[in-house]
């Protein structure tokens, strides 16, 4: 009798139990098993990450700050050789203080593309693609980590390249708008940045990564006025350009340098192009925040 009285008190108790554990189940916010659950910045991972990607790049700062800063110092010395004789000017400026503005973004926003685009891809091919998706760090704070680290380098090759160049004879850097060459070279850095994590995504070998930097990156910043005015383009050939997004970041950040640029007269013309580029790169976010949420050729 008293054995069934415990066994009946012991099953009361195991159903209460269990009555107990489904509704705490079904009135908790935990997701099902299996997916990520993050609340709040996981700011130490987040600095992890980007530490890890700057020192990635550090370690090897002749190939990837100098060497860069030098083909570009390069570029310059070609073009005021062959083109910039006579006290030829463009804009009203010396042929090589314009042309100065234009190589400084494209080695940026360059050598952004080149360091986004090899940090996830590294990881596919040598199988240590885990050890960037295994930590507590959503996919914003992933994105987030490898962007500011190729923004990073954007800036040390800039700065690098800018600092070469005023050795230059006839190169004047002064500044006429610090907002435009502040704006437009944080916004290109970072519009490449994403390109490059987007390829870093998609692509399955170096090849894939090289054919993007030679037949979509190389060409759109050769094309895009950094050694010419569009003006003296053809019609069909202007509307080309400014269809370029890599043409208003040149042409706005040689505006915060020279005061004018050939997207139109006056300061408007470079306001709405530093909206439209905020907003493009507002959206290429959100794009490839979708496609690191998803998994797409990460977690297959």
């Amino acid at each position: 009798m008293m054995a069934d009285q415990a066994m009946t008190q012991t099953g009361e108790t195991v159903a209460s139990d269990t009555d107990n554990s489904s509704v705490s189940q079904k009135g908790s916010n935990f997701p099902p098993k299996g997916e990520p659950f993050f609340t709040g910045i996981n700011r130490i991972g987040l600095w992890s990450l980007y530490i890890k990607e700057v020192r990635r790049f550090l370690k090897v700062q002749t190939q990837t700050i100098w060497a860069p800063a030098v083909t570009t110092l390069l570029f310059l010395v070609i073009f005021t050789v062959a083109l910039g004789r006579g006290g030829r000017e463009v804009l009203g400026v010396p042929f090589a203080s314009f042309i100065a503005p234009g190589l400084i973004m494209m080695g940026m926003m360059q050598n952004a593309f080149a360091n986004s685009s090899f940090s996830l891809l590294s990881g596919k091919i040598m199988g240590t693609i885990i050890d960037l998706l295994m930590p507590p760090l959503s996919e914003g704070e992933l994105m987030v980590g490898i962007i500011a680290a190729a923004v990073t380098r954007a800036i040390a090759v800039g700065c690098t390249v800018a600092l070469a160049m005023l050795l230059w004879p006839g190169v004047s850097l002064s500044v006429e708008h610090w907002w435009a060459v502040i704006w437009f070279g944080l916004m290109g850095s970072v519009l490449l940045a994403l390109l490059g994590l987007l390829t870093s995504i998609w692509a399955e070998k170096f090849d894939h990564n090289a054919a993007i930097t030679n037949f979509v990156i190389a060409p759109l910043s050769l094309l895009s006025g950094t050694f010419y005015v569009i003006d003296k383009l053809a019609p069909a050939f202007q509307i080309i350009s400014r269809a370029n997004p890599f043409f208003y970041m040149i042409s706005g950040f040689r505006y915060g340098f020279l005061g004018q640029s050939d997207l139109g007269a006056g300061a408007a013309p470079v306001v709405q192009a530093a909206i439209g580029v905020a907003v493009l790169n507002l959206v290429l976010a959100l794009i490839t925040y979708k496609v690191l949420k998803s998994g797409w050729k990460l977690k297959d």
